[in-house]
């Protein structure tokens, strides 16, 4: 983020406007919706701002000087022309906000792309970078939102007050209104029924609602990319109260929980245990014992590798209710990012999920067989295993020109492929590991050779 974005109350201040064409006349338009006063400098007015001046909107100066900045909030120099630059150092000197049209390198602040529904407002800006790509991105929203979203909104800030009075706690204020939004209220305010819904908030509020209990949201945050995000996920992530997350979950998924979530990192890799898995299951039972909407946030997804299910099992024995959101698997996200086809009709009928580390440090090679059999398997957590899985495979009857893939940070940009033999994996394992790594071996790994690895294109 390379501007820190934020509205401006300019009702009934001054803001003058410098230039007195087109682009001029767009910026009046918003500032006026605003309820800004308007001062505008130019020697010739277009028609729009002329009769704006004329019906008293806008005061008019032909000339600029320094004493037309006298009382102004905000300026906006809009010539297009050298003049621009002259005004906006004036300004500057003042230590007034300016925005130069079309002139990033001369503006404290751009305007960005709009979009309105009554009091919902929504800016989208690329920092000036690119203007159209902004009005392609404002389309889009506009399609995604309802035409009476202000409607809902406007709802809402009329009974304001009365919920604060009447829901004193603000957890369960939250609740009160996440009903509102997801139920009945509002679908009757999007459908043009005011009265409707305002008699149905009120119903709501005055009817004598139980504490809702708390709940546990397992959620399968994915192998690292944040567009790999369900759109379930995306909405417990919004919704949530509370967030614990592991280490592996990548920094750009947690930009998607709700900025006034609490976050707690709960993180554990091999060697690292920060948090017991006991402690782990306590705290979500206790967030729940309070009334929160608690997301356990768990890379991947939560039943594959990811003890889900003694969390689950875990919560339920204390009557806590528990639902889950799946997420794309490392196995799945990681293969297909590095073009690897887990099964194919002439190389592999099947695929094996299986770990490198069983509980307690044990050892897990059941699944040998399946490999030396032509099926495809993906091991997780078996990094420093390379050897050993190497060593197990050949002896089980697994040739040493079996294929195998090792892929690090798989879906991220930094993602990484080395490719080789089954008897180079150590070679291979020994240039990983500042990232999670997952193992896949038979024959189909031989497609990640034509990958383009992060360090391929770093060099190009």
């Amino acid at each position: 983020m390379h501007s820190f974005p934020g509205f401006l109350n300019l009702r009934d201040r001054l803001v003058l406007v410098a230039g007195g064409g087109e682009n001029a006349a767009r910026k009046i338009r918003l500032l006026r919706k605003a309820g800004a006063r308007i001062r505008v400098v130019a020697p010739e007015l277009n028609p729009e701002i002329l009769s704006r001046v004329a019906e008293g909107a806008a005061e008019h100066r032909a000339e600029f000087s320094d004493d037309a900045l006298d009382g102004v909030r905000l300026v906006i120099a809009a010539y297009g022309d050298a003049r621009d630059e002259a005004v906006a150092q004036a300004a500057q000197q003042r230590g007034l906000l300016v925005n130069v049209v079309d002139r990033a390198d001369l503006s404290d602040f751009t305007v960005p792309a709009i979009v309105e529904r009554g009091d919902i407002t929504i800016g989208i800006s690329s920092n000036g970078t690119a203007p159209l790509l902004l009005g392609r991105i404002r389309a889009q929203i506009e399609a995604l939102l309802p035409a009476r979203l202000g409607d809902v909104a406007a709802l809402a800030g009329e009974f304001r007050g009365t919920v604060s009075r009447v829901i004193h706690e603000p957890a369960l204020r939250k609740r009160f209104w996440q009903r509102i939004f997801d139920g009945p209220v509002a679908a009757k305010a999007l459908a043009g029924d005011r009265a409707g819904a305002r008699a149905a908030l009120m119903s709501e509020l005055n009817s004598q609602q139980e504490e809702l209990p708390g709940q546990v949201t397992l959620v399968g945050a994915g192998p690292g990319d944040p567009d790999l995000l369900t759109i379930a996920a995306q909405r417990a992530l919004m919704d949530a109260d509370i967030v614990l997350y592991d280490a592996l979950v990548a920094p750009e998924i947690l930009d998607r929980v709700r900025r006034d979530a609490e976050r707690v990192s709960v993180g554990k890799r091999k060697g690292q245990h920060s948090i017991g898995q006991d402690e782990i299951n306590a705290q979500l039972a206790a967030h729940a014992a309070l009334g929160k909407k608690v997301v356990r946030l768990k890379a991947g997804d939560p039943f594959i590798f990811g003890r889900g299910g003694e969390e689950m099992d875990y919560l339920k024995q204390r009557g806590i209710a528990v639902s889950v959101i799946p997420g794309i698997t490392a196995a799945l996200g990681c293969a297909a990012s590095a073009g690897i086809p887990l099964t194919h009709r002439e190389l592999s009928h099947g695929v094996s999920l299986v770990s490198g580390q069983l509980k307690d440090g044990e050892e897990n090679f059941e699944w040998a067989d399946r490999a030396v059999s032509g099926e495809t398997v993906v091991v997780y957590m078996g990094l420093s295993q390379a050897t050993v899985i190497r060593d197990r495979l050949i002896a089980a009857g697994a040739t040493a020109a079996l294929p195998v893939a090792l892929i690090e940070n798989g879906t991220r940009a930094d993602q990484t492929v080395s490719t080789g033999a089954l008897t180079a994996l150590p070679v291979l394992a020994a240039q990983h590991g500042s990232g999670p790594v997952l193992l896949i071996i038979g024959k189909v790994a031989a497609y990640a050779q034509s990958s383009v690895t992060a360090q391929q294109r770093r060099s190009a």
